[in-house]
């Protein structure tokens, strides 16, 4: 009997992250993501050419509300995001995820001319691409991303987030910049794809965004966000090619906010070491990702980062 073998008529557009010098930028290497034609890791289906990314994230200020398990692991950098950021490379990721939350209204409200002057610094101290994304106050990331792409002009980088609100102004950035976009929407399929549709209306490309479904943690949401994305992908293979772009998820910020990465052992005995439930936690939700279709997880701790590449490598010679 034969095997049963599903043949697809689409497939995932191919992004590339970052540019080296012989392409006009200064990264050490290029990040290529997506370009598959099968489901996550059936390669006897289809071809998969690039596996999914680990990214850092780096902020520029440091994070209020990070528990001590992750905060141990920088140590003194977590207030210089250019420090920051090459300990993240130290550890092994694939992509820099500068998250710029200084600007947010709420906090600090640094201006545009700041948050410039912070991926630049960022860009001198590391060699690996760098996804660049807000605070995510719609208003102020507007304010601020066309100094930020043209202060990254020629890295090829991904930057975000784009939502219904603001995505005029993120595409033009993006195309005076050369850059690509993360395009965020509530979990909707429908509205996923018509936020794609809008900005290639614009003349940006398809090929060129990247989807944000506003994913959950596990515990939260996790299965009906990973149904999502399995239809978006499902969507790609089937030929659509409005959803035909790679995928993030941002596992690290849904994680450890969560009662069962915050809760002392003293208040909850039963979960076990407070240390060792927040990363499993983070690597289970990676793991269930990145099986549902995700191209770029988003994580904090280092370990993650180790686990995630060793699964994701040992699934791709299989």
């Amino acid at each position: 009997m034969e095997p049963a073998i599903e043949k697809w008529s689409g497939k995932v557009y191919e992004l590339t992250i970052g540019a080296t010098k012989e392409s006009g930028g200064s990264r050490s290497k290029k990040v290529k993501i997506g370009g598959m034609s099968a489901l996550p890791f059936l390669s006897f289906e289809g071809t998969i050419p690039n596996p999914p990314v680990i990214a850092m994230e780096v902020w520029d200020v440091e994070p209020p509300d990070w528990t001590d398990v992750l905060k141990n692991e920088y140590g003194n950098v977590l207030n210089d995001p250019a420090q920051w950021a090459k300990k993240c490379e130290q550890m092994g990721c694939d992509l820099i995820c500068l998250r710029l939350e200084s600007v947010n209204p709420d906090g600090k409200n640094t201006s545009a001319a700041d948050a410039a002057k912070t991926v630049k610094n960022v860009l001198s101290a590391t060699t690996l691409p760098l996804l660049i994304i807000g605070c995510g106050n719609s208003e102020k990331d507007s304010s601020i991303i066309t100094e930020i792409s043209e202060a990254a002009k020629g890295e090829n980088c991904l930057l975000g987030i784009a939502t219904k609100e603001n995505y005029k102004t993120y595409a033009a950035a993006a195309l005076s910049g050369g850059h690509s976009v993360i395009a965020e929407t509530p979990l909707d399929i429908n509205l996923e794809k018509q936020l794609n549709i809008l900005m290639s209306d614009m003349g940006f490309s398809p090929e060129r965004i990247v989807i944000h479904p506003t994913t959950g943690g596990l515990g939260y949401g996790f299965e009906y966000c990973y149904s999502i994305i399995e239809r978006t992908r499902l969507a790609a293979l089937s030929g659509d090619k409005m959803m035909s772009q790679p995928i993030i998820t941002f596992v690290g910020q849904e994680t450890w906010k969560t009662k069962e990465c915050q809760a002392d052992e003293t208040d909850m005995p039963a979960w076990g070491s407070l240390k060792e439930r927040g990363i499993l936690w983070e690597i289970t939700t990676s793991v269930g990702y990145i099986q549902s279709g995700c191209d770029i997880i988003v994580v904090n701790h280092p370990k993650t980062v180790k686990e995630m590449k060793n699964y994701i490598n040992g699934l791709m010679v299989r």
